[in-house]
């Protein structure tokens, strides 16, 4: 009888340890994927006298979970034209959210 109940707690044991969710392989990003982009209507620019260029919607994240930052105009002065939404690398010092922004 005893093997029996040997043979039941490690069932049982093995069912748990299975329960607790898959640890992230070493080498893998342990957050979620960023979301898919929200689709925006873009609107008519203010009219201002300095020149706009339009902000593209974007996640960003906020420690804990993704944020979506709505689409918006900003001044052309000081952005490069190239813009490039945020991702996550593999640093020394482990996975790192490299924040949207221009790119000269």
């Amino acid at each position: 009888m005893s093997k029996h109940i040997a043979l039941a707690a490690f069932l049982a044991a093995g069912l748990l340890a299975g329960c607790g969710g898959e640890t992230p392989a070493a080498g893998t990003n342990p957050f979620p994927p960023v979301p898919p982009l929200v689709s925006e209507t873009i609107p008519k620019p203010p009219v201002t006298a300095d020149a706009l260029m339009w902000q593209p919607g974007h996640w960003d994240w906020n420690g804990s979970g993704y944020i979506w930052a709505r689409g918006q105009y900003v001044p052309a002065a000081g952005h490069g034209n190239l813009w490039m939404p945020g991702w996550w690398s593999k640093t020394e010092a482990g996975w790192t959210w490299q924040p949207p922004h221009w790119m000269s």
